[in-house]
């Protein structure tokens, strides 16, 4: 009996086990349901992934990080259970189906556990693709000469010294900075020895900071579309780019930024930053450690890169290869003009064409559209970016010098100054703005600045413009001006090239000799007509300057001309009459109707008598008459010059102390005393704090040292 009670007892709990079996498995299909809906999620979260890391590979070449490659595998392989398992279930018995129950279900729920996490590592906050890209390598030209290859090299050093992490490179427009640091960035991309990656951002002229931050997040593929605010978009770049070893360089750069308010942590642990630009101030206002200035090609390497871009499989003839030479030298050494140029002559066979194009250039009157668009296109953003009439004035006047033509920056600021082009409320202030406004060209690379030794030792500064700059800038003027300077021209242009628009004539630096009797030119715009340097012109036609009205500057310096004609009495509208170094000059005619003048240059002229009317030049602010021939001003005319502030009158004129001290505007002086009384009376004056701020006193033929003034 106890064997059946014993039987019975087991058998029920094997019931209970293979009954549990037989409800585990009747839940089967409701987990399988939940193991669907997961695994749903998880596909669908994949196909997200997928579309945005390829699409990131494909734009910009960004390479997927090893965990998502890991992530999407692991999926790949929870599908593959997936398939398994519900094969298997849809094709066991029910006896097998209930033995194997147990087993079953564990595998499914340990599927819908591993599923559920791999969809929520499917999140991947720290983003899909690798932070930093190394890119495509950039189209470029090809360097040519060698200071473009030690540019290169010494970029490259900057970059690799850990305590250089801003570096700036400077030059005119056109000159190669773009395709330098293209070079640079290539090679950056090559380097796969080095764990620094490289992004080029272009940021133009009107790019404000926002813009620059999109810019740049961009060019990382990093998304801040959703961020209005420049903090938060600082701080999500900062983020990003902090700790890790980045060269971001900024190509075109016209502004100065302020890089943590960008969000750019550029400093010694890792992050660099190149700019190009054209004004050394942004370099220097942005921090740059080192500056760079990309020059224009020595000649042999323009020609080498002006035969190149020609294409030619043979070489020219003799005869053709001098003109074609100089073609090439007229561009000055900057390769995009070198380019642009040889590009419209390739093909050009015909010598009467190159010599056609070599006096074009000379003259500034290549009219092909590509140097309009191309070169002079690119050139002049450079003086529209001054922002400064009176910067763009001194950049306009410096093409009226011959090409080529270098001079001293003083003798180029008191020019500014005695023309009017610069215009203060006192000569020193004038002085100093001038020194502004050329270190402002200079900085923009609109002019050339080059350091000489002079005879005595001491070291000066000339200026120059570039020959480019120089036809640009009179190309775009060429209706109102007429330049033509330094082209030994022996004649002066025939009447008809005077036309009545015309604002401004240079004929300086020639070897003009004289102007045919009667020609009388209608110009009744001109302000400016400047025939300085001819030393073989003599004599100016009495009808030459009668229909110039508006004439303000009439510069004979350094000519040979004997006397003025009587028609310089009329010309009511002068503000500057400069005779600077007329040796041979005799005779200035009346300036009384001159009431504007404000500029008189005697200076080494050889008049003898001081010109009629002089007393009434009241708004006269400069009068030099050092070392010329003029023994004697009448009395009481200084002090009729109410507002002189610069007067030098030499060391063969004498002073009337008294008559100096009435001069209450004056700033600089230099004169020399023959009383003694008289210069000790004047020097108490200067004492007492009053007079000018800077003087050069005499007595006699005595130096007096003490006497100099301050600067």
């Amino acid at each position: 009996m106890q064997y059946y009670i014993n039987a019975l007892a087991e058998f029920g709990r094997n019931f209970q086990i293979v009954w549990g079996c037989i409800n585990n498995y009747g839940d089967t299909g409701g987990k399988m349901q939940i193991l669907k809906s997961q695994l749903e999620s998880l596909i669908s979260r994949e196909g997200d992934i997928i579309v945005e890391v390829e699409h990131a590979e494909s734009t910009l070449g960004r390479k997927r990080k090893k965990e998502v490659e890991n992530w999407l595998s692991n999926v790949r392989r929870k599908k593959d259970e997936f398939s398994s398992l519900d094969q298997e279930v849809a094709n066991a018995g029910l006896l097998s189906r209930i033995t194997s129950s147990i087993n079953l279900a564990n595998r499914m729920n340990q599927l819908i556990e591993e599923v559920k996490e791999l969809r929520k590592q499917g999140e991947f906050g720290g983003g899909l693709a690798q932070n930093y890209i190394r890119g495509y390598e950039l189209l470029t030209k090809e360097l040519v000469g060698d200071t473009f290859r030690q540019n290169l090299r010494k970029i490259l050093s900057y970059l690799m010294n850990d305590d250089v992490w801003r570096i700036g490179v400077f030059g005119m427009g056109g000159v190669g900075k773009t395709t330098l640091i293209t070079h640079i960035y290539n090679k950056l991309l090559k380097a796969h020895n080095t764990d620094q990656k490289v992004s080029l951002v272009v940021v133009s002229q009107k790019c404000s900071p926002d813009e620059l931050q999109y810019k740049i997040a961009k060019c990382l593929n990093l998304d801040l579309s959703n961020m209005d605010d420049r903090i938060n978009r600082a701080g999500r770049l900062s983020n990003f780019l902090r700790g890790k070893k980045f060269v971001l360089i900024l190509d075109d750069t016209w502004n100065t930024y302020d890089l943590k308010e960008l969000g750019l942590p550029v400093d010694e642990n890792g992050c660099k930053l190149i700019l190009t630009t054209r004004k050394l101030d942004v370099c220097n206002q942005m921090e740059c450690q080192v500056s760079v200035k990309v020059e224009t090609l020595l000649e042999n390497e323009a020609w080498h890169l002006f035969m190149k871009n020609l294409g030619r499989t043979k070489a020219f003839p003799p005869e053709v290869e001098n003109i074609a030479r100089s073609v090439a030298q007229e561009c000055g050494g900057l390769p995009l003009a070198i380019v642009v140029v040889s590009g419209s002559m390739r093909g050009t066979e015909d010598i009467h064409e190159w010599r056609n194009a070599s006096e074009a250039l000379k003259e500034a009157n290549f009219t092909e559209e590509c140097m309009e668009e191309k070169v002079f296109g690119v050139l002049r953003i450079s003086y529209t970016r001054l922002n400064d009439v009176m910067a763009q004035r001194c950049f306009l006047h410096m093409a009226l010098y011959p090409e080529d033509y270098m001079i001293e920056r003083s003798e180029l600021i008191r020019y500014f100054m005695d023309i009017r082009l610069i215009c203060s409320r006192s000569r020193e202030v004038e002085y100093d703005r001038g020194h502004t406004l050329v270190n402002k060209l200079l900085n923009v690379c609109l002019l050339e600045s080059v350091k000489r030794t002079n005879i005595s030792g001491q070291e000066t500064e000339e200026l120059k413009m570039h020959d480019l700059l120089r036809d640009m800038a009179i190309n775009m003027m060429r209706s109102r001006y007429m330049v033509k300077a330094g082209l030994h021209l022996r004649e002066i242009p025939e009447e008809e090239k005077w036309t009545q628009n015309l604002e401004v004539v240079s004929l300086m630096g020639n070897l003009i000799e004289g102007i045919p009797e009667g020609m009388a030119p209608k110009c009744p715009r001109l302000k400016f007509l400047c025939l300085s340097n001819n030393t073989s012109l003599k004599a100016l036609p009495n009808a030459f300057l009668e229909n110039m009205p508006a004439l303000q500057v009439l510069d004979l310096s350094w000519t040979n001309i004997k006397f003025l004609p009587c028609s310089t009495s009329n010309l009511k509208n002068l503000i500057a009459l400069l005779l600077r170094g007329c040796r041979e000059l005799e005779l200035v005619p009346s300036v009384a109707k001159m009431e504007e003048l404000r500029t008189l240059d005697l200076c080494e002229s050889g008049i003898r008598d001081a010109p009629e009317g002089l007393e009434r030049l009241v708004n006269l602010r400069s009068f030099d008459l050092n070392g010329s021939e003029l023994r004697k001003l009448p009395l009481g005319v200084l002090p009729k010059l109410a507002h002189l502030q610069y007067l030098n009158l030499g060391s063969k004129l004498y002073a009337e102390g008294r008559e100096i001290m009435s001069m209450r505007n004056l700033e600089d002086l230099k004169c020399n005393f023959t009383d003694e009384n008289e210069f000790n009376l004047y020097t108490a004056y200067l004492n007492d704090g009053k007079g000018p701020k800077k003087w050069d006193l005499r007595l006699g033929c005595v130096d007096y040292d003490e006497a100099h003034g301050r600067l």
